[in-house]
């Protein structure tokens, strides 16, 4: 079985993918990829480096994702140009993990972790898509504790990205994580039983 998992920044996907993964899952986590390839020393993070110039960089040399993300997400040409060096790498590294996954065991349940799932095109190879959804303004306020960020910011970060009524419309399962995480913990544990068996 191999679960698509998206929602839009703040919506819980990363509460649900640690809940499967403790249930036994495996993870395959796009955004883990993402920052994994853009290390220095990585074919991408040259071609960032060419692209977005020095002042993408922290003082250690490392992409600062803040600053990168500031750029692209009030720019959709230069989001695509990210894109373009990004995509490729990630989707064939996701790829390579599928595969080392699914010669474990016929019986493994691997769950893609990826915002951009529908985007992306990625829904297409998986069994079935799960859509974590949650209300705008919870959403707004998790991603602005989480990242001490302002809200003007998430705000933009929402924008580009794609809506919810986009996402459900290729959703298999809705999970709505709007109460406390354990009320959603138990409805993955449901949904566990279903696809693990």
């Amino acid at each position: 079985m191999f679960i698509g998992l998206t929602g839009g920044i703040g919506a819980g996907k990363s509460l649900v993918s640690r809940r499967l993964s403790q249930l036994g899952a495996k993870i395959i986590d796009a955004d883990a990829i993402a920052k994994d390839i853009v290390a220095p020393g990585q074919a991408a993070y040259k071609e960032i480096v060419e692209v977005f110039g020095q002042a993408v960089l922290n003082d250690n040399g490392e992409i600062n994702r803040a600053a990168l993300g500031k750029l692209v997400f009030s720019d959709v040409n230069l989001l695509k140009r990210l894109e373009r060096i990004t995509h490729p790498r990630i989707f064939n590294r996701i790829q390579a993990m599928y595969r080392q996954y699914s010669l474990l065991d016929s019986k493994t349940v691997i769950v893609l972790d990826a915002p951009l799932l529908i985007e992306g095109g990625l829904y297409k190879q998986v069994d079935q898509v799960w859509v974590v959804v949650a209300d705008m303004e919870k959403r707004i306020k998790r991603v602005v504790d989480r990242d001490n960020t302002t809200k003007e910011l998430v705000e933009k970060r929402i924008q580009s990205q794609l809506s919810d009524e986009e996402r459900l419309k290729h959703a298999d399962v809705v999970i709505d994580n709007n109460g406390m995480p354990s009320d959603t913990e138990l409805l993955v544990d449901k949904l566990w039983e279903k696809v693990s068996h």
